[in-house]
């Protein structure tokens, strides 16, 4: 199915086609989001604009006149307005993401735990390696390991009787 797309010509029969496609996705969108619940509705994206969106979002603002003069009250006006947004994406040819996965997203792991996380993480690699040059093992990375650890003090590794003191502790 082609995009509907609007037209500056003379030609008003491909313009009033348009139009009406326009309108019967403004329909469509408008009684779904009324019958979905707040927060099963899915997240709109950010969209950046341009001439051709302008001029979708101009050709259905005096849609929105019918709609929001009959409107009874807030939610009524909300799901209004929601369904118009609705469709001006789907117009555009932007993706929604599922409804209902809203909730979902709240679910996710909090940035600050993460970071936490991350950081325990990188603090047991670091003991394990720690521990692997306290039993005699010279390898580059884990020798790098210990160095890094003792950077910013007076331990240097390459005293003999440092490096003594930490294999034995």
């Amino acid at each position: 199915m082609g995009l509907p797309v609007v037209v500056d010509s003379n030609d008003d029969e491909i313009v009033s086609h348009e139009l009406e496609q326009m309108r019967s996705k403004l329909d469509e969108a408008i009684l779904e989001t009324r019958s979905t619940p707040l927060e099963n509705r899915p997240r709109l994206p950010r969209i950046p604009l341009s001439k051709r969106k302008r001029a979708v979002v101009r050709a259905l603002n005096p849609m929105l006149v019918t709609y929001l003069e009959a409107s009874r009250d807030l939610c009524e006006t909300d799901s209004i307005l929601f369904g118009a947004a609705v469709a001006v994406c789907r117009i555009i040819g932007t993706k929604l993401p599922m409804a209902g996965r809203a909730a979902t997203q709240s679910s996710a792991i909090p940035a600050w735990r993460k970071r936490i996380e991350d950081r325990i993480a990188k603090a047991r690699a670091h003991i394990g390696r720690l521990t692997s040059f306290r039993l005699d093992n010279n390898r580059p990375r884990i020798v790098r390991t210990v160095m890094m650890a003792f950077a910013g003090t007076n331990i240097s590794l390459s005293k003999p009787d440092i490096t003594q003191k930490l294999r034995s502790a």
